[in-house]
């Protein structure tokens, strides 16, 4: 189980410490097989959204898209 002091302190990194940070935890879990193109492309798409370079559709937009 994860302590709670353990993500606290994951989640006061920068931004772009923790986004490098989940990339180190996806990859040890894939590893040592590569990256899926799905998996790189969901990495891609979580970096564009916390950078602020897109923004991401509100719970209830992506349930009245859902079909």
């Amino acid at each position: 189980m994860i302590s709670a002091e353990l993500s606290r302190c994951a989640l006061e990194l920068p931004v772009s410490d923790r986004l490098e940070l989940a990339r180190q935890l996806v990859e040890s879990v894939v590893e040592p097989a590569p990256l899926t193109c799905a998996v790189t492309e969901g990495i891609r798409r979580i970096e564009l959204i916390a950078e602020g370079k897109v923004v991401g559709l509100t719970e209830e937009q992506y349930r009245s898209a859902l079909p």
